[in-house]
């Protein structure tokens, strides 16, 4: 990523930490990053799609924490560990957090994007389920195949409980306690 799009996304980063969804206007954020506007359309189609990018980095830096297998005893121990920690990191800035959220529920054609974040994070899950640090192997056999099927519920729980939180549904602690529900069920 080149420096002009670092700081586009870190832009946007600022504006919807400090506003939310609706303060990531393109204008706006072209002259906050000091690039013209046609800059910003020539690297990303719309405010959505800056989002996104932003979420990519945020969760690059939140897997960089997660290098090691999450503490606990249990499969079921671990898989809430790494969600209790990831939950915490995307939510401590909650209005950033909304607006990621509604932009991957607002976009279309982020589909690449969206997938490498969920294809890192099933191989950190699948890591926690199995007692096996992510970064030791391939996660790609047969063998894996119920793992992997796991964490995509996984997930999907945790998602859906994003959604939640957002709309006021519950707390942080929710979202812990739904995926723990689920753990204590799958696990």
């Amino acid at each position: 990523m080149d420096e002009r799009a670092r700081r586009i996304i870190d832009t946007a980063i600022e504006l919807a930490e400090r506003d939310g969804y609706a303060a990531v206007r393109l204008r706006e954020v072209a002259a906050k990053a000091e690039v013209a506007l046609g800059t910003v359309y020539k690297r990303f189609a719309s405010k959505e799609e800056i989002l996104v990018a932003a979420m990519a980095q945020e969760a690059e830096r939140l897997l960089a924490r997660f290098s090691e297998i999450p503490p606990g005893e249990t499969p079921a121990e671990r898989v809430v560990e790494f969600y209790r920690g990831a939950t915490a990191a995307f939510l401590r800035r909650p209005k950033l957090a909304r607006a990621i959220l509604r932009a991957i529920a607002a976009g279309e054609g982020m589909t690449a994007r969206v997938a490498s974040i969920h294809a890192l994070t099933t191989a950190l899950l699948m890591g926690a389920i199995t007692g096996e640090r992510a970064q030791d192997r391939r996660w790609d056999s047969d063998r894996d195949k119920d793992a992997r099927e796991v964490a995509s519920i996984f997930m999907q729980v945790w998602f859906a409980s994003l959604v939640g939180w957002s709309s006021g549904m519950h707390d942080e602690a929710g979202i812990v306690k739904q995926i723990e529900n689920v753990a204590n069920r799958v696990l």
